[in-house]
């Protein structure tokens, strides 16, 4: 599997479906890039989808924050992983059924505009108990979903990332607090979000895009989604995947495309041609010859052509029986101008 070519991506697909952590902001503070890149994909007629595993938030909350961050997106452009939960509840339950959240409003949300109850305590007998991140979700909530599930309760969760990037780092995301529940029960969630292939097509179709383009930053959720969802993608080296872990990457979470930040998106993309195990692209070449990566330019400060290059070659040659491990302290130092 190697990089594809492509014109202008905002031109060559009809809409993007972009995350949000990481690719759109970092908790409070904006990408940079992040709206000027996005308003001219808009502007040139690319529809957009956001995309979110975070379900503490309403897609008006949501749309409310992207459009203070000059990001012009509308609030029924938001797909929720609440949303995809709340779908996915349907599948189990009828609508009018109880159920318990552990989670906020986004998710309540959700589940209410789907026709479900929400109750308090488990003594009322929810059919579901629903886990979405919010950072307010502590023991107790917790301990309630728990004896509603232990009492029959079907166990859903809206994703199962174990991290979420914030301000001051990575900081516990839903799944780590999801494994809580998990092991004090004993059960297993069904579970949505990314890196599931259902909730990509779920976000195309909300605004009825034929030909996606997934934009993401993170390889195991963003990228493994999109792939298994047989949606190319673009990955951008703002968020918790760095060009290390791109070159590394196993099959699938390889990106279709790859850019420093989103300002790639309004940009062609030529991929590398690879002879044997070399690769050249713009002046700049990559090899791994016995084990060891052999390149044109100091890849501490590569180009995005030597970029392209080293993780194309990086791909050939694990793919031909190169150990990762041999490479993984060459690529420490691989950093994108």
């Amino acid at each position: 599997m190697t990089l594809k070519s492509s014109g202008v991506l905002s031109q060559a697909y009809d809409a993007a479906i972009y995350d949000l952590d990481g690719v759109c902001y970092r908790g409070n503070e904006p990408i940079d890039h992040a709206g000027e890149a996005i308003t001219a994909a808009v502007g040139g007629g690319q529809k957009a989808v956001y995309l979110t595993n975070n379900a503490a938030r309403t897609p008006a909350s949501i749309g409310e924050h992207l459009r203070s961050l000059d990001i012009p997106a509308e609030d029924s452009e938001v797909y929720t992983a609440a949303m995809a939960g709340a779908e996915l509840a349907t599948e189990h339950i009828p609508a009018g059924s109880k159920v318990f959240v552990i989670g906020g409003e986004g998710l309540v949300w959700a589940l209410e505009q789907r026709g479900f109850t929400v109750v308090d305590s488990a003594d009322d007998d929810p059919a579901v108990v629903v886990q979405g991140f919010h950072p307010t979700v502590g023991w107790q909530v917790m301990s309630e979903g728990a004896l509603a599930i232990n009492k029959g309760a079907v166990f859903i969760a809206t994703n199962l990332d174990a991290s979420l990037p914030q301000e001051r780092g990575f900081m516990l995301g839903n799944g780590a607090l999801v494994k809580a529940v998990e092991h004090s029960t004993g059960v297993t969630p069904f579970a949505t979000g990314k890196p599931l292939p259902k909730v990509f097509h779920q976000a195309a179709g909300s605004i009825d895009a034929k030909l996606p383009i997934a934009v993401g930053d993170r390889l195991n959720t963003d990228i493994r989604g999109a792939v298994s969802a047989g949606i190319d993608s673009l990955h951008v080296l703002t968020g918790v995947s760095d060009a290390r872990d791109v070159a590394l990457a196993v099959p699938e979470e390889r990106p279709t495309y790859l850019a420093k930040n989103l300002l790639g998106l309004n940009e062609a993309h030529e991929a590398p041609v690879v002879t044997g195990g070399r690769t050249e692209l713009g002046g700049e070449w990559a090899e791994v010859v016995d084990g060891t990566l052999e390149t044109s330019s100091d890849i501490s400060s590569a180009s995005v052509d030597l970029y392209r290059c080293v993780v194309a070659a990086s791909w050939v040659a694990v793919d031909g029986g190169v150990a990762r491990e041999s490479l993984f302290e060459q690529l420490a130092s691989l950093e994108v101008l």
